[in-house]
């Protein structure tokens, strides 16, 4: 008998002043029997870092074909297609091809590994970014997660100030590789 989904809704607030995106989101995740809660609330931070109405969550672990979160538009064209984690370079050269812009938020000590080892195959994705998430920030992420939650993030000059409850996470992106390279 296989393990179904468990179902998190979380209310985030949205604050980010780099973009000028003010907003209030009522979220519906559901969390993969073979997820985490580091990888779940990654997922949620990459959402109030692109936070749109078009912005959606992908069926993630359980589809080949879809990424963790993406955003289309209205003629079902993908404009952003975001991935969590390590994925392999095949996935995301593919996903470059099928997306105007890719981003990647990879979150553990072995990330380094990881992009040392794809990104030279990566270079000539020019429509891909890369970043990295520390690995003491993704597990502060993690104690935040909770069935029910409110949940604000705040960015403000490349600065990201994730919330929730009486707990606020600093979060300090790293980039690995940068749009248009």
């Amino acid at each position: 008998m296989a393990l179904k989904s468990t179902i998190f809704k979380a209310d985030l607030q949205v604050s980010d002043m780099d973009r000028n995106y003010y907003g209030t989101h009522a979220l519906t995740i559901a969390r993969h029997p073979s997820e985490t809660d580091e990888r779940m609330m990654v997922r949620i931070l990459a959402y109030a870092l692109h936070a749109h109405e078009l912005l959606a969550f992908g069926k993630g672990l359980s589809t080949d074909d879809e990424p963790d979160l993406w955003q289309k538009d209205l003629t079902g064209a993908i404009d952003l297609w975001i991935e969590v984690g390590q994925p392999d370079e095949k996935r995301l050269l593919k996903a470059c091809g099928r997306a105007a812009e890719v981003v990647v938020y990879s979150y553990s000590s072995a990330s380094n590994v990881w992009w040392s080892q794809c990104a030279g195959k990566l270079a000539r994705a020019k429509n891909l970014r890369v970043f990295n998430l520390p690995a003491d920030a993704s597990a502060a992420l993690s104690s935040l997660a909770q069935r029910t939650m409110q949940l604000q993030c705040t960015v403000q000059d490349g600065q990201i100030w994730f919330s929730g409850g009486d707990n606020t996470v600093p979060i300090e992106l790293s980039t690995f590789k940068a749009d248009r390279a």
